[in-house]
Order: C-alpha cells, then sequence, then structure tokens
C-alpha cells in the first residue's frame, strides 16, 4: 500500500518511505490477508549513500560531497519553475566517474589531476510554488576543470532528466573536455 501523499505519479519512482506496508501472499500466490506495516514508512528523506560509500577520490566536491551535491540542486530547479523548493534526493545507483590528468614530473606512477567528472542517477521530490508535487528521475553530472590551478578552476553541472547512466556515463567523455573551453564563434 502505497501513500498517494508522499509521491507524485504512482506509476513513476516510489520511494521505499511511502510504502505504507504490504500484504503477504501465501505459497498459493494467493494473499493471506495478513498486512505487513514498513518500519521505514513516513517523509521520505535525502538518501547520497551510493555516492558517499563509493570510496572513490571526491575532494574536489569538498569535505561533505553530498552537502555540495544537494546544495547545488535547489538552484537548477528554481531556474526552470521559479520558486521550486525540493523535498528530498536519493541517489538510485553506483556514480560514474571520468578523472583525467597528466604524469607527475619525475614519477611515472603518479598522476596530476587536471579534471574530473561524476554522473549521479537520482531522484527527487519538488513542489511548485502551487504546491505540485513531482518526482524527477535522471542524471546529475558535475564537471570540475583545472583542479591543478585553483584560481582557474572551473565547475559544471547538469542536469539530465530522463537520462539513464550509461548514457550520461557516455556524455562525460564529451563534456570534460567541453567546461572552461571558450565557445566557438557564432555560438550562444
Amino acid at each position: 500500500m502505497i501513500d498517494p501523499g508522499l509521491i507524485g505519479d504512482p506509476d513513476g519512482y516510489v520511494p521505499g518511505e511511502a510504502v505504507q506496508g504490504v500484504w503477504r501472499v501465501g505459497e498459493d500466490g494467493k494473499p493471506t490477508g495478513e498486512f505487513v506495516p514498513n518500519p521505514r514508512y513516513g517523509p521520505p528523506e535525502d538518501d547520497f549513500a551510493e555516492l558517499t560509500e563509493s570510496r572513490h577520490w571526491l575532494d574536489r566536491l569538498g569535505e561533505q560531497p553530498a552537502v555540495a551535491v544537494r546544495e547545488s540542486i535547489p538552484g537548477i530547479l528554481d531556474e526552470q519553475v521559479p520558486g521550486a523548493v525540493l523535498e528530498w534526493v536519493k541517489i538510485l545507483d553506483a556514480p560514474r566517474y571520468l578523472t583525467g590528468g597528466r604524469p607527475q614530473p619525475g614519477d611515472a606512477d603518479r598522476m596530476i589531476v587536471t579534471r574530473a567528472a561524476v554522473a549521479l542517477s537520482f531522484a527527487l521530490s519538488v513542489t511548485s510554488p502551487g504546491g505540485r508535487r513531482e518526482v524527477l528521475q535522471g542524471v546529475f553530472s558535475w564537471i570540475a576543470v583545472g583542479l591543478d590551478r585553483p584560481s582557474e578552476r572551473k565547475d559544471q553541472v547538469w542536469f539530465d532528466l530522463r537520462a539513464g547512466l550509461d548514457r550520461a556515463e557516455a556524455d562525460l567523455r564529451e563534456r570534460i573536455h567541453l567546461v572552461g573551453r571558450a565557445p566557438e564563434p557564432g555560438t550562444p
């Protein structure tokens, strides 16, 4: 049983906390009539475990990578719908990473990281100023270049709705070279 007040579209992403419970089904495939409540039922909460437990180098996002990602999303949403309010974010799969660099002078086994990227598959809940709730899914990508020259560092994020993680990982390979580059003449 799903609490419709905690989700947008019942055919879309449903966070585990929105499930009030389940009815047991017997070995014969028929309901037993026994209802098992969900101990986690309640307002959905952020879940960045897939990011924070990845053990990947995330220093470029600061001491708290989940906070850095979480704090960047409301601005993106507000650009699309002024006054939109982010309720919760869940990272759904293991992140995809891309890191580039150059050899450390005098040490062929070490690299100086010059650019890095991460793509995160997400589901999030946002409410419009009118109170309408939408649960969105997609991929959030963050690319940072100039990591070896902090005064010249450039960051850019992408928010690709309804995109898959495989596609976003492929996009990282192109996008990581676009950040910080001057636009071609005649392009906006």
